[in-house]
């Protein structure tokens, strides 16, 4: 009778079907370990809720906040680029909050894209890159990412034989699902000149700039000379601060692309609850050690994940970054297709994780691991996936 078109050329929801699986199981009374959604399950640290109880309990922080974020949080913001990445920002132009990185980037779609544009995204990707594209009714050029890949040059290639000539270019390091990361700026300094000479957007979706391993440090676009030119960076405190539910993000980096999220958001939201905003500032300009804690505990369950796999008989590489482990089907379960050997492992092995396919295209051979449990259930889950794959 109505027609939504939309959302009509959004799919249905894979992660939905595995979902339902392990609800029905719990039902059951079987116990599922959850290593599907990338939902941290580690605590914010205490400092940051104890401002955030202290300003919740002053009216005056009841009211309307600001949609583009209060000053002092974008003061914050700007001050942490400097720190971390000696980048200078201005934050009246060059930054705007968001409700959670996902939340801006999609409003930021929204005011950038025309029906009918063309928008560059890796593939496999976080699904809001391809179908922020979809929703803002623009259309959506793939890129594989993977082992053996030379991105830079597949992308050249799709820019090519691309008519209309792409608009955007939306790129995700360090990357997920696939935990793809750079090193050094190099990548970065290609992009930003392939952009100028070709008149390109640029997103960069920097949410895993803090969960690294081993020495690996995660470097931002912003770094490169000339980036705020064509370039914007979202930056989100969900993993680096365990602040999921928060719903805290921010973009920063060229002054048109801020300029037209900050007038879409002033359309849309007032802003989130200003305590929140108030704890972000605590968050960004507070102790640091948490972060790094955060990381280690991350590193410690990849670290258990993969031994663990390892003595279950399936080799996967260890991430360098990210708080994901993306592995590649064992090969006498590879022609099932990843939602239908998510469907097998909740079934005989009582774990439940994301199906690649639904990562988009070059996916289906792969499932995502989230380390989102503690180690003794990570070697419980994968003692399950032993007598699976076994089975």
């Amino acid at each position: 009778m109505f027609e939504f078109n939309r959302i009509k050329r959004l799919p249905p929801y894979v992660f939905a079907i595995v979902n339902s699986l392990k609800t029905e199981a719990r039902q059951r009374g079987e116990d599922i370990i959850d290593l599907g959604m990338g939902n941290p399950d580690l605590p914010a640290p205490q400092h940051i809720i104890d401002k955030l109880c202290e300003a919740a309990n002053n009216p005056k922080n009841h009211r309307y906040s600001a949609s583009k974020g209060i000053t002092q949080l974008r003061m914050a913001i700007t001050e942490w680029y400097k720190r971390r990445f000696d980048v200078d920002l201005d934050p009246e132009s060059e930054t705007v909050v968001s409700i959670g990185s996902k939340e801006g980037l999609s409003h930021l779609l929204l005011a950038a894209i025309q029906p009918g544009d063309v928008v560059m995204t890796p593939a496999p990707a976080y699904p809001i890159h391809p179908y922020g594209v979809v929703i803002a009714g623009g259309e959506v050029t793939s890129i594989p990412i993977g082992p053996g890949i030379d991105f830079f040059d597949e992308m050249e290639r799709a820019f090519k034989n691309t008519w209309p000539r792409p608009k955007m270019l939306i790129i995700n390091y360090p990357h997920n699902p696939t935990t793809e990361v750079l090193e050094g700026l190099g990548f970065f300094e290609k992009v930003v000149a392939f952009a100028k000479e070709n008149n390109v957007m640029v997103i960069q979706d920097f949410a895993y700039a803090d969960l690294v391993f081993d020495g690996y440090k995660a470097p931002s676009i912003l770094q490169v000379p000339g980036a705020r030119d064509v370039a914007v960076e979202f930056f989100s405190l969900t993993k680096s601060y365990s602040m999921a539910g928060w719903r805290v993000g921010f973009c920063c980096g060229n002054k048109e692309m801020v300029g037209a999220l900050t007038k879409i958001k002033s359309y849309l939201d007032y802003g989130m609850f200003q305590p929140i905003q108030i704890a972000s500032i605590v968050a960004l300009r507070g102790p640091q050690e948490c972060v790094s804690q955060h990381a280690m505990t991350y590193q410690s369950r990849r670290d258990v994940l993969i031994d663990s796999l390892s003595k279950a008989g399936w080799e996967t590489p260890s991430p360098r970054a990210t708080m994901f482990v993306w592995a590649r089907i064992p090969e006498q379960f590879r022609k099932m297709g990843s939602l239908e050997f998510c469907k097998f492992l909740i079934e005989k092995g009582k774990v439940a994780v994301a199906p690649g396919v639904g990562f988009g295209e070059g996916g289906d051979e792969y499932v995502r691991f989230a380390l989102v449990e503690n180690e003794h259930r990570i070697k419980q889950a994968c003692k399950g996936l032993k007598k699976a794959l076994s089975s």
